[in-house]
């Protein structure tokens, strides 16, 4: 089992930077692929960034890819999201989650992911 608190989120302008933290607890972080997902306003939540347990390898929605980096440190129980030249389509409640399948390594689908943190809101201003 393993429970995920995110934090960082903020007010920022556009072409401002913002790092989110997703805390977890669970002796099994460590050996479990990680997702950042968002949710804006009326639309569907949405796949942004996974990185594998190792930390070695991971991929990026097209719309952040080059803005946004995941990294994670297992030794702290902590991913993060380094977050640079924000825009304001970037507006959204922030999710982190867990892989439910090492074999799905590679999704981007919401259902493939589980044990959600609450989310933390990002707001970007124009």
């Amino acid at each position: 089992q393993v429970q995920l608190v995110e934090s960082g989120g903020g007010l920022v302008q556009a072409g401002g930077s913002l790092r989110l933290s997703c805390a977890a607890s669970g002796r099994t972080f460590g050996s479990i692929a990680m997702g950042w997902f968002r949710q804006a306003p009326g639309k569907e939540r949405e796949f942004v960034a996974a990185i594998h347990w190792r930390g070695s390898s991971t991929y990026y929605a097209y719309s952040v890819k080059g803005r946004f980096t995941i990294s994670r440190d297992n030794a702290k129980n902590t991913m993060y999201l380094q977050m640079n030249t924000l825009k304001p389509a970037d507006t959204a409640v922030y999710y982190c989650a867990a892989l439910k399948r090492a074999s799905s390594w590679g999704t981007t689908e919401t259902y493939e992911f589980g044990y959600w943190g609450q989310g933390t809101q990002v707001t970007v201003s124009s």
